[in-house]
């Protein structure tokens, strides 16, 4: 039995990500902890490498994280966020703000990454 341990909401965001600054890959999902990511055909990274996940944002605006791989399937990848800066912190707060369409969700989510 699978068990849904997710403790922050995941945002579905259909846009353009890139793995290490070069790699194109299509975003699936995004939340304040991390991405999920369709893998390029020819990615082979593997579980628990470091990268660095930047999503291009309408009117050149850039979410950039670097996570590690925390699971890799035969079409998906889950990046866990390990480090954001202060831009693209405040970019994600506000495209999951504009599409959880619940503020104190939000902000309980927020209070849970400071602890």
């Amino acid at each position: 039995m699978n068990q849904e341990r997710r403790r922050f909401t995941r945002i579905q965001f259909a846009g353009v990500a890139r793995i290490n600054g070069e790699i194109p890959a299509e975003l699936i999902d995004i939340s304040l902890k991390g991405v999920l990511l369709a893998r390029p055909e020819h990615w082979s990274g593997a579980i628990n490498q470091t990268i660095v996940i930047e999503i291009l944002l309408d009117a050149g605006a850039v979410i950039r994280m670097q996570g590690c791989v925390a699971h890799r399937e035969d079409t998906r990848i889950g990046v866990l966020c390990q480090h954001i800066d202060m831009d693209s912190i405040t970019h994600l707060r506000r495209l999951i703000e504009l599409n959880a369409g619940d503020p104190e969700l939000l902000q309980r989510e927020l209070a849970q990454l400071g602890t």
